[in-house]
């Protein structure tokens, strides 16, 4: 316990800056000393990514990243073994040379590290060690491509083995690697394939083999980056612009109302639109012109607009496809906007991806798979009551898409999901420009980091959110220590607190706190973010509720069947509605007032389900008889003009649970007016 007049001597030598985001013209003037960050010509970048194995999830968080080990992560190569196993292309083998192996991988890596787990780092090396070894001289690294005289396998990518998509996801991978281990090979690696690919690009184009390398390669761009601020070798910011010219133009998408075309929809793949969202704001690093990163905003508000719903997520079945809460969501979207802002956030330091980012986090990707992480969902929907393996109105509606299985829908997610909690573990917390830490996301973990001028300190965040409003900060360091502690103040805050060993100072709504102090030994820093009920409105004027970062549904009870069919290589299963779905709420009740909060005492380590979620709501709701089933989902939205539909049936009340904790559910619900005279 510190004495008073210590007390006093740390709060008088806090400075408190509030800004709600870093200016696209007023860089910070400094770049972080102690990691890999922006370097000339590239603009100073406000936060920078600290190395995997830093930030230690604690909590709920930890146990999704433990289910991922125990569960298809950790098992991929022996539940998926006809692509992931040993006869994959990427280890050499005649098998699938395309994209899934790379994305598993993608995922396994950073878990791996994170965990500190010797079984996943030695099934990870594999692949790793392979590519890093069978490199050819030419700078060619993968799968070999076929010759004429070689067979094209049956179910594979093999010819394709050229294309550039897959080496893209892979350098992700390598990229993750190093940054675990600092295993100088990559770096010869990455240095030899980008030679090459500066020779080869003029005549081989991004999109030669498929259409996926053009419109991804801002992946590829963003790992050129990151190579040339480790090596400063010339040719990159060269490749860089090269790579930018053949990748789709997602500047000019974004931005010209190609996406809020209504009719015909426009043929935009939604995977492709959730990975472009970042090529704008990586190549903005080399170009600092304001069109690119508004461009993000833009396309953004249009996908919000025109196909968006209230979980955060976009009607994309394949194709966009409109704004309809029955559309499906694809779970891959939602893994690559995570990765998306996890790759904006650090370039812009802007907080609105950071509230975006813990949306589909908090919201859509614990709905998305299975409590034990054994099986997903290829869609989503954000009024989902009935999941069956039956026809839908999807923009493709094949191979069981809205059920909970393995290889049901298409592999990629399948093989893609496996990024996404790992990822989002390792954007807690960042470095910054001004040699300090931040913590933009909010979640329990332990950080240790390099601050001022090289000292590493540690802080132990101990929070529920977001189910609960408080996080606590502890820090821990060998000596006193003067660095900055960065705060995201989130967009929906209106009345934030923060207190500094109990002691309390203003901190106005939104915005980054900057608390630049000498820090002591079991230094403590609480912050308290009140979270209000927001009300938001959707297609047909369908109403949305949202708490803090949550999503509120409402709570269907559920009954899970397993089902075997010979079509499948594993089971999957269906879910059935065993309580009415069909409520709208009288407008008169959309008030703060009218609904009642009630909060476990301890929140699970496993949150995400009916059994254990944290917090309900109460409220009241009426069910409307003609709203029922259509084409196996919830019919039609019914619209609040409707004459005296207030005074149909009797006001019931309604129990609201958080969106990610559901299975069945109802998230915009129909707004019930009386125009009784």
């Amino acid at each position: 316990m510190k004495s008073s007049l210590s007390a006093i001597t740390a709060i008088i030598s806090i400075t408190v800056l509030l800004c709600p985001a870093w200016s696209l013209h007023s860089q910070p003037a400094s770049r972080n000393a102690h990691y890999i960050t922006n370097q000339e010509p590239l603009i100073t970048q406000p936060y920078t990514p600290l190395p995997i194995g830093n930030i230690k999830p604690q909590g709920w968080l930890l146990k999704m990243l433990e289910l991922q080990r125990d569960g298809l992560t950790g098992h991929l190569d022996s539940i998926y073994s006809l692509v992931c196993g040993p006869t994959n292309g990427w280890l050499g083998g005649k098998g699938d040379c395309w994209e899934r192996g790379p994305y598993w991988i993608d995922g396994l890596v950073p878990l791996a590290y994170i965990l500190d787990d010797s079984a996943l780092i030695a099934k990870a090396q594999q692949w790793i060690e392979w590519s890093i070894q069978n490199q050819r001289d030419n700078g060619y690294f993968g799968p070999y491509p076929l010759t004429e005289n070689d067979p094209v396998i049956a179910g594979t990518q093999q010819a394709n083995s050229g294309d550039w998509w897959p080496k893209m996801v892979m350098l992700k991978a390598l990229q993750q690697y190093y940054m675990a281990t600092g295993d100088e090979r990559v770096i010869h690696l990455m240095d030899k394939y980008f030679r090459y690919q500066l020779e080869q690009l003029p005549e081989n184009p991004l999109g030669k083999w498929t259409f996926w390398a053009e419109q991804r390669g801002g992946d590829n761009l963003q790992v050129v980056y990151w190579l040339y601020n480790i090596t400063g070798e010339k040719y990159l910011p060269e490749l860089a612009e090269l790579i930018h010219r053949q990748t789709f133009d997602w500047t000019t998408v974004y931005s010209d109302n190609t996406i809020r075309n209504l009719n015909p929809f426009p043929r935009l793949h939604c995977v492709n639109v959730a990975q472009g969202l970042k090529e704008p704001v990586i190549y903005y690093q080399q170009h600092p012109e304001k069109k690119y990163p508004d461009a993000v905003k833009e396309g953004l508000s249009a996908l919000h607009d025109c196909h968006g719903f209230v979980n955060g997520m976009y009607g994309g079945d394949e194709n966009l496809h409109g704004n309809n809460p029955t559309q499906g969501s694809e779970l891959c979207s939602a893994i690559e906007m995570m990765f998306s802002f996890e790759s904006i956030l650090p370039v812009t330091g802007d907080i609105y991806y950071a509230d975006y980012l813990e949306k589909i986090a908090f919201n859509v990707l614990p709905a998305q798979h299975d409590d034990d992480f054994l099986r997903r969902q290829y869609f989503q929907q954000v009024n989902q009551v009935l999941i069956t393996d039956e026809p839908r109105n999807f923009d493709i509606d094949s191979k069981g898409r809205l059920l909970f299985g393995t290889t049901t829908g298409y592999p990629c997610c399948l093989a893609n999901m496996h990024q996404g909690w790992p990822k989002f573990a390792q954007n807690l917390w960042y470095a910054t420009a001004d040699n300090g830490l931040a913590a933009l996301i909010y979640g329990a973990s332990k950080v240790k980091g390099k601050v001022a001028d090289g000292i590493e300190v540690e802080f132990l965040e101990q929070t529920d959110y977001p189910f609960g409003d408080k996080i606590l900060f502890v820090f821990t360091s060998p000596k006193s220590v003067t660095f900055p502690l960065h705060l995201r103040i989130p967009g929906w805050c209106e009345r934030p607190v923060v207190t500094i060993n109990g002691r309390m100072f203003n901190a106005e709504k939104e915005g980054i706190v900057v608390i630049s102090r000498v820090w002591n030994p079991g230094d403590i820093v609480e912050l308290e973010l009140p979270m209000a009920i927001r009300f938001s409105e959707w297609h047909e004027k369908s109403i949305g509720i949202e708490r803090g970062p949550l999503v509120y549904a409402l709570r269907v009870e559920e009954q899970w069947q397993e089902i075997k069919t010979e079509q499948w290589e594993h089971s999957f299963y269906e879910v059935l509605p065993l309580t009415p779905w069909n409520y709208g709420i009288p407008k008169k009740h959309l008030t703060e007032d009218s609904f009642e909060i009630t909060r476990k005492q301890t929140v699970a380590d496993m949150p995400w389900n009916l059994a254990n979620a944290p917090i309900e709501m109460k409220a009241k709701g009426k069910r409307i008889p003609f709203w029922s089933l259509y084409d196996q989902s919830a019919g039609p939205l019914p619209y609040p003009s409707w004459p005296d539909r207030e005074t149909n049936t009797p006001e019931e009340t309604i129990t609201l649970i958080p969106y990610g904790c559901s299975t069945l559910r109802i998230a915009q619900f129909p707004v019930l007016e009386s125009h009784k005279k």
